[in-house]
């Protein structure tokens, strides 16, 4: 009764068995595997030996004579084997006693293809020789640096920095006045100019004290120069002009300025505030001769003559720029 119950476990294990590989198909390889490393633990546990022969058509290598004890079976790694490897750790790089890096008493020469230039020894590394490839031929020789000239600052030709003192308080150079020290030793105490009526158009002379109207505006730039920004007030630009003598019309009396630059009366416009009513150029003329910056619009050249003026009255006065 007991051996026909085994036989029938034997045999339902055998059909299962069966079943197992002929529906297992190739997504069963991984059981095979381990199929066939059971079935290779078991033979070599009771020491059954396989003929080479079957070994090396299973194996495409040949096979070394190997004693009986030490037979081991190979078998091709499995899925979950690949997936879960992991390489052996490296080792340091063991260097040679002889190492260029352990003796850093030798030298690397650098040396170029070229014969003309020296090689290059550099201590503390092995002694390599690394050619150093001459540079090649470079640009062309460049043009001459051509100095620019600045025509504006030139003289045309025939005239000359030095004229002939158009008044008394003038200079013998263009756009230049005496100092104000100099002029009070003389003395003059008084400049004078032409003006003219625009309403009854009359023409005469007429003279501002120069001690007192050059304090009036002396202390006026002192006490309004951080707020103008380097540039001339609105008191500037638009002059209030004197009271005709004749007429006596208000804001009437316009300066006659004369046609030629080097004989603008400067300090005479400068005692009564009249500078604005020069045109740009003959502003533009009183910077270019007195080495004052003269770009930009007329407000910025109307404050620059305003404190050259000052400033040849005064060199020591708060004048600067």
């Amino acid at each position: 009764m007991e051996e026909q119950e085994i036989n029938r476990k034997r045999k339902n294990n055998h059909q299962e068995f069966t079943g197992f590989n002929n529906g297992g198909g190739d997504g069963n390889e991984q059981d095979n595997d381990l199929l066939e490393l059971s079935l290779s633990t078991a033979a070599a546990a009771n020491k059954v030996s396989f003929p080479v022969e079957l070994v090396t058509s299973a194996m495409s290598f040949p096979v070394v004579p190997y004693q009986r004890e030490q037979l081991q079976m190979v078998s091709q790694p499995s899925l979950m084997e690949t997936l879960l490897y992991q390489p052996p750790p490296s080792l340091p790089l063991q260097l040679s006693p002889n190492h260029s890096i352990i003796c850093p008493s030798q030298e690397l020469v650098l040396s170029s293809s070229s014969s003309s230039s020296p090689p290059v020894a550099v201590s503390g590394v092995g002694s390599v020789t690394i050619p150093v490839p001459s540079p090649g031929p470079g640009p062309g020789p460049s043009r001459p640096i051509r100095v620019r000239r600045n025509s504006t600052n030139a003289l045309r030709e025939g005239q000359s920095e030095t004229v002939p003192p158009p008044y008394p308080w003038a200079t013998s150079h263009r756009a230049t006045v005496h100092t104000l020290n100099y002029l009070l030793s003389i003395p003059i105490p008084t400049i004078t100019s032409d003006v003219q009526c625009k309403r009854c158009e009359r023409q005469y002379e007429m003279g501002y004290d120069l001690k007192t109207k050059f304090t009036e505006i002396a202390t006026y730039i002192a006490q309004n120069k951080e707020s103008m920004h380097d540039r001339a007030p609105s008191v500037w630009r638009n002059p209030v002009l004197p009271k005709c003598k004749f007429c006596d019309q208000e804001n009437s009396a316009k300066p006659v300025i004369s046609d030629k630059k080097k004989s603008i009366n400067w300090l005479f416009l400068l005692l009564g505030q009249l500078l604005g009513c020069c045109t740009l150029e003959q502003l533009k003329y009183f910077c270019k001769h007195t080495k004052n910056h003269r770009t930009g619009a007329k407000d910025r050249v109307l404050y620059l003559t305003y404190l050259g003026l000052c400033k040849q009255l005064d060199p020591n006065g708060p004048f600067d720029r």
